[in-house]
């Protein structure tokens, strides 16, 4: 099974794909982030993120998509522009794959480390051993954007309770 874990953002929108196997071992194949120039407006940026994200699916075609749901505490202004970039990434998927599934932040921390407080590093060193790589994934999105993945490929035969 092919996973592709997204973590939304406007200026960088994280991607990460695994392979799962029948064994519930999850390997990475790819990972990256599409980027947007800040001196575009809005739509622009946000055709770019459907441009970048479709040719993710085109190129893995995955048979399930996890991305990760908004947390957003104080500044709502950036809340929103990313709001706009996440239903861009929700949009295209859904019509591409069909088979969408959303993780809270505490979520993703909870499946991989066991502690939904986990801090970003920790979260990021756990992806990369379970995974199995040299490094920790950079950049920061596209670390996230496996571990989103990893948390899909860890609680996926529960994904009844996670999909949209």
């Amino acid at each position: 099974m092919i996973i592709l874990g997204i973590d939304p953002g406007l200026a960088t929108l994280g991607y990460g794909v695994l392979e799962k196997d029948k064994n519930g071992n999850a390997r990475a194949v790819d990972y990256g982030v599409v980027l947007t120039p800040k001196h575009e407006r809005l739509p622009t940026r946000l055709a770019i993120l459907e441009e970048g994200v479709n040719k993710v699916l085109d190129k893995f075609t995955p048979d399930e998509v996890a991305v990760e749901e908004l947390f957003f505490s104080k500044n709502i202004t950036t809340g929103i522009a990313v709001a706009h970039a996440r239903g861009v990434a929700l949009l295209t998927c859904i019509k591409k794959c069909g088979r969408l599934y959303e993780y809270t932040p505490m979520q993703i921390k909870q499946a991989l480390t066991g502690y939904g407080g986990a801090d970003k590093k920790q979260i990021q060193l756990v992806t990369a051993n379970l995974l199995r790589l040299k490094g920790i994934p950079r950049p920061d999105d596209a670390a996230d954007a496996l571990a989103v993945a990893l948390c899909h490929a860890h609680t996926s035969r529960l994904s009844g309770l996670y999909s949209i």
